[in-house]
């Protein structure tokens, strides 16, 4: 079985990076974290007029008829940008609530007991009865408790897209631990040729490839123990990740004009959507108790 990017998968990997690094790029990072929550919906219509909501809609029905795999680089390029918005709830949602697909609607869907972007969506799957506002950790993703905590529809894909999620900020803070590493300065020498540093930039860079290699190979079997697997290698290369990019960076990476912080607050609250830790390790358990039998 082969995983190795396509020329077709790498150059829309490419184009999903230069279309958020030129409309949401850290300065409009910057200024979202500053008005949390508030959704940019010139952006959202800017998604959906470049397919991003409607990657995996046959082409009959408008879409851009293309598969999972494909869907997985598009949203590891999102959260490598810390894109905000209920991303996944609407690109489940492109075949069948009118204008999702197009970014002219947002949707949002009840996760569990929680609901990212409430205020801001157009269209709730599942029942919201009762939902209080919370006080989130990340500025960028606002979230209500549903009293009725009843989820709308989810499953595997769902969980995968998180995982590709989580694996773009477990990417973006590896790179962004090696290029503090490289170029800041102590006793004369870039941090990075300490030993103590450099251990936590290679552990960084191994959880990230480690979590990339189960995310694409679950894109490509769509199994659900696989997506399992992916979902919590990625859940762990993101939050560590962030917190020894932190670590990289010292006291400088917890000061609000660091972007360090966001992805690990981001890290966070992913973490709390549906497939996480608990649901995926039982999920692997029935099926190796499945496979034993």
């Amino acid at each position: 079985m082969r995983f190795r990017l396509t020329d077709d998968q790498k150059a829309l990997k490419d184009g999903v990076r230069t279309l958020l690094e030129r409309r949401f790029g850290r300065t409009a990072l910057r200024a979202a974290a500053d008005r949390p929550g508030r959704l940019d919906r010139e952006l959202w219509r800017t998604l959906g007029e470049a397919g991003f909501f409607a990657l995996r809609l046959p082409e009959q029905d408008g879409g851009v008829g293309l598969g999972l795999p494909e869907a997985v680089l598009a949203f590891e390029e999102a959260g490598r940008a810390l894109l905000p918005g209920p991303l996944v709830a609407t690109h489940l949602a492109a075949g069948t609530v009118p204008g999702a697909a197009t970014g002219e609607r947002v949707v949002t869907a009840v996760d569990g007991p929680l609901v990212e972007w409430l205020a801001e969506a157009d269209v709730v799957l599942g029942d919201p009865a009762g939902a209080v506002k919370l006080d989130s950790v990340d500025p960028l993703t606002p979230l209500h408790r549903a009293s009725a905590a009843r989820p709308g529809p989810a499953g595997p894909v769902a969980v995968l897209l998180t995982a590709a999620e989580q694996l773009g900020t477990a990417t973006r803070v590896c790179e962004l631990a090696a290029q503090h590493a490289r170029t800041r300065q102590q006793f004369g020498r870039p941090i990075g040729a300490f030993q103590a540093v450099a251990h936590l930039c290679a552990d960084i860079h191994v959880r990230a490839e480690t979590a990339r290699a189960a995310v694409y190979a679950a894109a490509v079997t769509a199994d659900p123990a696989d997506i399992a697997a992916a979902r919590l290698l990625a859940d762990e290369a993101a939050v560590r990740g962030a917190r020894d990019c932190l670590q990289v960076h010292g006291g400088m990476g917890f000061t609000w004009e660091s972007d360090v912080h966001l992805h690990l607050k981001r890290a966070w609250v992913r973490t709390r959507r549906a497939g996480g830790v608990t649901e995926s390790e039982e999920r692997l358990a029935e099926d190796l108790l499945a496979r034993d039998g």
